[in-house]
This record gives structure tokens, C-alpha cells and sequence, in this order.
């Protein structure tokens, strides 16, 4: 594995740094820099179009796209620049992060032509239908289905754990489109959210958030040519979309339990458990972990730049996946012993700091958590979505190590 990147890459770095430090508010560098609501609030509006004029958003697709046409290493370091200065990416994860570069790979010229600049531009917004009430870990035996009427294809089926689908303009869905077949009788289908026969309905978290949704499809439409990849091809087509979601930011999701650790060590201080020698192994122990997770990461820059067809190395992403998330799991329960039972309680929850990735609601009947109480509600979910844990031991095990595949339950 090679720490060193090459001399343009460097050169590339210093550009990013040097459109940061000109584009970024005055004092955003400085230790005691905060920004007060209004502030922030046009921050948040003005920055996208800086982003934007600045060929920042999606850079790394073809120019032809509307991308800059930036190599595997020079995404790298964009991500990390951004990650250093803790400047925001566009948060339009489902469209720039997955179903974008998916069309890129496997969209026809009309699909790409319709619906790529939309999604550079922020015009568009996705949500993923891909799990459902019976078929999570076992995807392949989804049930939602899809019959083609002329030119249509007419969807039925639910959905669940569906984030931000009432707020999408579409749904990167799998549908079963061959009943008789298991994986290879699936197709990728680009839906349109607002119409009659989709039901979206909230599943209110601890938190007051309801990010995630449940989606009844019932008669929904979807135009003939939507299917990416091919009819019956969607198996293929979701992976690299999977791929994505596992393998992104390599080098640079450590630094987000980099700053929570941070947060921890400093609450410790302030109440007096940094003297407890449990809560002081405990940090230790996750400053190691992160400092693994950074190292497994320069490992998988390494295998992606190296195109390697190693099997150890390319399940690399399945073992990333399980390992943060459960290193992320114990980490949150440690704060909780270091917060104590007072994190629970509305009239002495701890300030906390701004928790890197927390989505905090209003709570519920009025009882508001604090942004620690968020993330450690958020930490549960981490080792389900994008692929549980589970079954990422079960990538490893049969890939990897050559076990036995996981025996079915019996029909008798």
C-alpha cells in the first residue's frame, strides 16, 4: 500500500484548498468560528451555486455530462479537502452518489441525456425502493412487481425503510418483472414519485425524525423505456448501485468518529469520567478502530486505483461496512456512559456539540433529545441499511474464506 499520492494529485490538492479558503465565509478556518442562524441559514442557500460554479458538484463524471472529468485520485482528494475543511458537499446523496453514477454505467444515451443534468442541477430528487416488509437481506425474493400495458409498466407492491421518499421526484426501484424467475427476473425501473397509486406514509424515529417511509405502489406507473441496464438485468444493475453506497468516501468517512470522538473526550473532561479507567479504554480503544478504519480505507483507494480482482481486497468493502458500523454501535453506547442517565432527560440534556451526520426532529409529544441521544438512535440503524452485517459476514465467509454457502431454511 502506497501513503504517497502522485506529484499531480498534490498540485490538484493545493488547487481545491486555495477555492476553499476564497469561497468559504471569512474566519470558517478559525478554531472559535461559529455562525449564528441567519448566517447560516444563507449560507446554506448561496453555497450549492458556489458549488455549482465552481464544477465541484459530481466532478468526477464525464465533461459531456456536465462533470469535470476528474480521475479516481482526484476524486479522492477533492472528498478529502472538503472533508478537511469541513466545507459541505451537496447532500443529494441518492442522486449524485447513487443512482447518478448507475446511469452513468448502465443508462442508455436517452436516459443519461434526460436525467443526469437534472440531478447535477439539484432540479431532481431520489429516494431508493429496494427493501421490503418480507425481503431485506434476501433482496432476490422481493415481491413488488411490475407489468408491462402498453407502454407502461404498471407497479404494485410495498416498500419499506424508503428514506426521504416524501420528498422525491423519483424512486430508483426493483421490481419483479419475470414471476418465474429469482434474481434474473428483476428489473431496474426509474419511477415517478408524484401520481396516483404511490402512498408514502412516516415512521416517526425515538428522535421525532421520520426519514424513513413505508410506499404502497398500487397501479403506479412508469414509462416502458425507464428500465436501466435491460429488462430483467436489475440484479446486476442494483449491485453497482450497492457498490457505491458501501464503497464511498474510502478515505475520508474515519474523519466523521474522528470529530465525535473528539466530542467525547472533551464532555469526559468536563464532568470528571476521563478519571475512570473503564471510559478512558473505551476512548482509547475507538481512536484505534478509527485509526483501522482510516487504514482499511487507503487499502481500498489502493485496490480501486490498482483495478485489483483479489478477492480479499475487494471484499474489503463488505468489511468496511460491518466494521464501522459496529465499531460506530459501541461507540455510541460509550457516550451514553459518558453522558450518563442525564442525556435522557429534557431539562438537563448536554449541549453536545454539533454531532457530525445528526438529523435531530422536534422529538415526540414534546420531549426533545439531545444531538448525542440523535446519533446514538441513528448508531442503530448503521448495521442494517446498505447491507447488514450479517449479511456482510456472509460476503466475507463465502468470497473470501471459501465457506460453506449459509443453508435455507427447509420447505417441509
Amino acid at each position: 500500500m502506497d501513503l504517497t499520492y502522485p506529484p499531480e494529485a498534490e498540485g490538484f490538492r493545493t488547487e481545491i484548498r486555495a477555492w476553499l479558503e476564497e469561497n468559504l465565509p471569512a474566519g470558517w478556518f478559525d478554531d472559535d468560528f461559529e455562525m449564528g442562524a441567519a448566517d447560516k441559514q444563507r449560507f446554506n442557500q448561496d453555497w450549492p451555486t458556489k458549488l455549482h460554479s465552481g464544477g465541484w458538484i459530481c466532478a468526477a463524471w464525464p465533461a459531456e455530462y456536465g462533470g469535470k472529468g476528474l480521475s479516481t485520485i482526484e476524486n479522492v482528494v477533492l472528498a478529502e479537502e472538503f472533508a478537511k475543511a469541513k466545507a459541505p458537499m451537496r447532500a443529494d446523496f441518492f442522486g449524485d452518489t447513487l443512482v447518478g453514477p448507475t446511469i452513468l454505467q448502465w443508462g442508455s444515451e436517452e436516459q443519461k441525456q434526460e436525467f443526469l443534468p437534472k440531478i447535477l442541477k439539484g432540479e431532481m430528487t431520489w429516494c431508493q425502493g429496494f427493501s421490503e416488509p418480507d425481503s431485506g437481506s434476501d433482496l432476490a425474493s422481493l415481491k413488488t412487481s411490475a407489468v408491462l400495458d402498453g407502454d407502461e409498466w404498471i407497479i404494485n407492491g410495498q416498500k419499506v425503510w424508503t428514506t426521504q421518499a416524501q420528498y422525491a421526484d423519483y424512486c430508483f426501484l426493483l421490481a419483479r418483472t419475470d414471476p418465474e424467475a429469482r434474481s434474473k427476473g428483476i428489473s431496474y425501473l426509474l419511477v415517478p414519485m408524484k401520481q396516483d397509486g404511490i402512498e408514502v406514509r412516516g415512521i416517526t424515529q425515538p428522535d421525532g425524525t421520520a426519514e424513513f417511509n413505508e410506499v404502497f405502489f398500487d397501479g403506479a406507473r412508469c414509462p416502458k423505456q425507464n428500465v436501466v441496464g435491460g429488462l430483467n438485468n436489475g440484479w446486476v444493475v442494483a449491485n453497482t448501485t450497492l457498490s457505491h453506497e458501501r464503497g464511498m468516501s474510502a478515505t475520508t468517512g474515519y474523519r466523521r468518529f474522528a470529530l465525535e470522538l473528539e466530542l467525547m473526550v472533551a464532555a469526559a473532561r468536563a464532568n470528571g469520567r476521563i478519571d475512570d479507567p473503564l471510559i478512558r479504554q473505551g476512548l482509547a480503544r475507538y481512536h484505534t478502530k478509527i485509526q483501522i478504519l482510516r487504514f482499511n480505507g487507503l487499502r481500498s483507494l489502493t485496490s480501486t486505483l490498482n483495478r485489483s480482482k483479489d478477492h480479499g481486497v475487494a471484499a474489503l468493502g463488505a468489511t468496511n461496512k460491518m466494521f464501522w458500523s459496529e465499531m460506530h454501535r459501541d461507540a455510541m453506547e460509550l457516550a451514553l456512559d459518558i453522558f450518563g442517565a442525564a442525556a435522557m432527560l429534557i431539562d438537563t440534556a448536554p449541549a453536545s456539540g454539533s454531532w457530525p451526520g445528526v438529523m435531530r426532529g422536534h422529538g415526540r409529544n414534546g420531549y426533545e433529545v439531545s444531538p448525542m441521544m440523535s446519533a446514538f438512535f441513528f448508531s442503530r440503524s448503521e448495521t442494517i441499511w446498505g447491507g447488514t452485517a450479517e449479511i456482510q459476514r456472509n460476503i466475507v465467509g463465502e468470497k473470501v474464506l471459501g465457506l460453506p454457502r449459509e443453508p435455507k431454511p427447509s420447505s417441509a
